[in-house]
Order: structure tokens, then C-alpha cells, then sequence
């Protein structure tokens, strides 16, 4: 049985990784959020809801006891999450991580779309370069994951790029993403030590369909 620590379980791209990991009964979840209103649907013989907050090192530290992996898909302070984070699963000993940040962080994003991007998030892109910087400068397992713009469509249908390598398409479902976490989380070998882009095929352009 393997023991997973979602951190930010009220968020929409967590709550599609829930959904899917809730089929597998070899995976226990602890759903971990501010505010847990917005996932008490989630309940269940495997699945415990924890309400507290990632910056608060007591509640960080009793939720990672005894867990796997921590998948993390939070906004905010993100340096801060990121060291905070990175601290207590060291001291705790768990080494497997998955770390929402944002296309863009690594000046990756060619033409239009990479000048388009930055005038719109490219303050934000700091903050989540430097929480990556962290994670991967940390003795952990981590797979950082750079989504393309969120889109809300009933869909799982995405291609992936590595760190090193230009991104490639301008949106992706919300879905999607969820659903690669998932597999994350069920196959931890995957994807190890990495920074990964991840887009919807076929939607390369100057910006977003629906900007």
C-alpha cells in the first residue's frame, strides 16, 4: 500500500489526480488544504482530509508522517512553500516529490508565445524559478511539472518536454495534467530528477485559444 500526501487538495488540477487515484485501492491519500469545504466529497475508508496550512511547520510535519510521496499544487509565496516543503520531507525522510510550477520559468518558450507569456506572468515567473531552483537543488526525488495555459476541457490529451528543450504547445486541460500526476503517483519511477513541460498536441501558436 503506498501512502500519498496531496498538499493543495482543493485546487481543480488536484482534484482530477484525486478522482483517478481513488480507482486504484493500492494507494492511500491524505487530501491536505486550507480549506477543505471544496473536498469533503473526497472521504472515504482510503482517502483522510487534513485542514492546515504548508507554511505551518507543525501541521507540514504530522501530515508527512508515514507517506510515500507528496504531490504539491500550490499558489502563493512559492519560494517560501518550496523551502518549507523541501525541509520537512528531508527531516521526515520522504524523498518523493511532485511540484506544480508554470511554463516559463526557464526562458524556455520560443517566438510569440514565449514574449506573449512573459508580459502576462512574467512577474510570477520569478517566485516559481526560484521555488524550482530549491527543489532541484534539494536531495529529493522530484519531478517539477510546467503546465501550458489551463484550460477547462473533458479531455486527457497531452505531450511532454524536458527541461533543456523548447516547450511546445500553448494550452492544456486541467485534466490532463491531473491525470499525468496520477500516473506519477502510481509509477514514481517515472519521470525522476525531472523538470517537465507539458501542453496539449497540435496547439502551437502566439497565445492561448481562448485568449
Amino acid at each position: 500500500m503506498k501512502n500519498a500526501l496531496i498538499l493543495g487538495a482543493s485546487g481543480a488540477i488536484a482534484q482530477h489526480t484525486i478522482e483517478k487515484l481513488q480507482k486504484n485501492n493500492n494507494i492511500n491519500l491524505t487530501l491536505f488544504a486550507r480549506n477543505t469545504n471544496k473536498i469533503k466529497q473526497f472521504e472515504s475508508p482510503n482517502t483522510k482530509i487534513v485542514e492546515g496550512d504548508v507554511l505551518n511547520k507543525s501541521d507540514l510535519k504530522e501530515a508527512l508522517k508515514n507517506k510515500d510521496i507528496v504531490y504539491a499544487n500550490l499558489s502563493g509565496a512559492m519560494e517560501n512553500l518550496a523551502k518549507a516543503i523541501v525541509s520537512e520531507m528531508e527531516e521526515s525522510q520522504t524523498k518523493r516529490l511532485v511540484f506544480v510550477t508554470s511554463l516559463g520559468i526557464y526562458n524556455e518558450i520560443p517566438g510569440k508565445f514565449g514574449e506573449w507569456n512573459d508580459r502576462m506572468i512574467g512577474n510570477a515567473l520569478k517566485t516559481y524559478r526560484k521555488a524550482a531552483d530549491i527543489i532541484e537543488a534539494s536531495d529529493l526525488d522530484y519531478t517539477i511539472v510546467r503546465p501550458a495555459w489551463l484550460q477547462d476541457e473533458d479531455e486527457v490529451n497531452f505531450e511532454t518536454t524536458q527541461k533543456g528543450e523548447d516547450f511546445k504547445g500553448t494550452e492544456v486541460s486541467r485534466k490532463s495534467v491531473g491525470n499525468y500526476i496520477a500516473d506519477l503517483i502510481e509509477h514514481p519511477e517515472k519521470d525522476s530528477k525531472a523538470s517537465i513541460g507539458i501542453n496539449k498536441p497540435g496547439t502551437q501558436g502566439d497565445k492561448p485559444s481562448f485568449y
